[in-house]
């Protein structure tokens, strides 16, 4: 599990973004580190659930539904949304899905996207 972040003091906003795609992952964690977001960063669903049973603080979730490993995006965001009913959820998928299990309060964006328009979506979410 990969974290980085920025530091900014008791006003920072984190995102967590689970995707496998390294070059895809990265770009997007780029795009949010300059628009100010403090990016936590994680290639699989469990990745992404161990940030949660450790406690990091998030405030949106972006990820990736098809991911490497036997958990889904679907399943992270159950995860977190268990935790915290009303947490802001970002789906992202180059396949045809059915949206059905998307959590109220989600956005859903189809590959390929915008970095600038995931930013965007975080910024109106949180």
């Amino acid at each position: 599990m990969k974290e980085q972040g920025l530091s900014h003091g008791g006003t920072s906003r984190v995102v967590l973004v689970v995707e496998d795609e390294l070059i895809v992952r990265s770009l997007v964690a780029l795009e949010l580190r300059s628009a100010g977001w403090e990016v936590l960063e994680t290639s699989t669903a469990e990745g992404a659930i161990e940030h949660l049973q450790l406690g990091h603080p998030v405030d949106v979730v972006v990820t990736d539904i098809r991911l490497a490993g036997r958990l889904s995006g679907w399943d992270v965001a159950e995860q977190f949304r268990a935790a915290r009913v009303n947490l802001p959820i970002i789906y992202t998928s180059a396949n045809s899905f059915d949206r059905s299990r998307r959590v109220e309060g989600s956005l859903f964006f189809d590959k390929p996207y915008s970095t600038v328009a995931i930013v965007e979506a975080c910024e109106k979410l949180a």
